[in-house]
């Protein structure tokens, strides 16, 4: 069978290539995206929907793998062009009523909110559609399936469809051209064990292409899974390190900002693209990830 072809949106978050990355698959009455975006990335993606012959309208569904503002922020307003919102349960309250997550991410990006991630509406409560976990999606002639895998966030899935995992964030961060990948640990709700058992959920699965939002689709979705593996393992030894000396917040971020940074730079990672990196994964948001997940799990087992 002729597989349906996925087309791969760059949203051009913050004017950088291959940031952000919204999926595009036509069905027969209209098309679905996998993730939108954040609320500052309209321009791009209707210009990618255009390229296509498409308009906002033809959008049928958005399937979200989670509800962070650089994949969910821009959901209400496609709500209100008429789409669906596909959700994890624990991910669509917050959806219809954000202000608990707006709060949250104001205490990361302060100032920035606006520039960053736009406008972020409510979702229409008669545009949400809550899905279970391994539920069958069907859109059309397409058929997606949701499975739950936290360690990223607690309200993230990926979605099969044909040969392809749509991997969100717990796929990792990966940029086309580049054998390296980067592990996305923010906080509040990293959690390095359910994030490898979500691992293992997927490797049993079939599948043989493999898209993370940031960004682009792979044909070796072992490698990347293991590279995520060995990012998590990697991040535990450092912390294991770092953290009986409890250094403040500030001295931690930089320690794990040089760590990464350095490790990059012996690969041969151009500055350009990691800057592309360290929009698509800030790395000080994933140190206070690790922080909070050092204290509020490691220390109370």
């Amino acid at each position: 069978m002729a597989k349906t072809p996925v087309i791969t949106l760059d949203l051009k978050f913050q004017g950088m290539r291959q940031a952000i990355a919204s999926y595009l698959i036509r069905h027969s009455s209209g098309a679905v995206l996998v993730e939108c975006g954040p609320g500052s990335c309209h321009a791009g993606l209707e210009a990618g929907l255009a390229e296509h012959g498409l308009s906002p309208r033809d959008i049928t569904h958005v399937l979200l793998t989670h509800i962070h503002l650089d994949h969910a922020g821009a959901a209400g307003w496609w709500s209100r062009q008429g789409a669906e919102i596909v959700v994890h349960p624990v991910g669509a309250p917050h959806m219809l009523n954000p202000e608990k997550l707006l709060a949250s991410a104001a205490r990361i990006y302060g100032d920035r909110m606006e520039s960053l991630w736009g406008e972020f509406l409510p979702v229409l409560e008669d545009r949400l559609r809550v899905v279970q976990d391994a539920e069958e999606i069907v859109i059309g002639d397409l058929k997606f399936v949701a499975l739950n895998t936290p360690g990223h966030a607690e309200h993230h899935y990926v979605y099969l469809f044909e040969d392809v995992c749509f991997s969100g964030d717990v796929g990792g961060v990966r940029i086309p051209g580049f054998p390296y990948l980067r592990v996305p640990m923010p906080p509040p709700e990293l959690h390095l064990e359910r994030w490898h058992s979500s691992l293992n959920i997927i490797r049993n699965q079939k599948f043989s292409r493999i898209a993370p939002t940031h960004f682009g689709i792979y044909n070796d979705p072992e490698w990347q899974l293991h590279e995520v593996e060995k990012g998590l393992d990697s991040a535990l030894r450092w912390l294991e390190q770092t953290m009986p000396g409890d250094p403040p917040v500030e001295a931690l971020r930089e320690s794990f900002s040089d760590w990464m940074t350095q490790e990059a730079v012996e690969m041969g990672i151009s500055d350009d693209v990691l800057r592309s990196y360290e929009l698509a994964n800030p790395l000080g948001m994933s140190a206070d990830g690790l922080q909070r997940y050092w204290k509020k799990v490691r220390m109370a087992a």
